[in-house]
């Protein structure tokens, strides 16, 4: 399943996935948090959280704005090393 979803992005897109996967992750470490627990606090599951630090999922909007919230940052700066 993973490869037919990367085989229709482009390159562009696969690296702001990873970028902002890195930089979701950072922010997590940052506060000293598990993938577990901040899941837990975003109502998904660890390994969700995992695809999307590893920049192997595209969160929905929705979930991009409780992580924003989380980290006290703006959308926009998720997607900025």
């Amino acid at each position: 399943m993973f490869r037919k979803k990367i085989s229709r992005m482009t390159k562009s897109n696969i690296k702001t996935l990873k970028t902002m996967g890195w930089k979701v992750q950072k922010l997590r470490k940052l506060r000293k948090m598990s993938q577990e627990e901040f899941a837990h606090r975003l109502g998904i599951s660890r390994t969700y959280m995992g695809y999307i630090e590893q920049g192997r999922e595209s969160p929905s909007l929705k979930l991009l704005m409780k992580i924003a919230r989380r980290f006290a940052v703006k959308i926009e700066e998720l997607f900025h090393r």
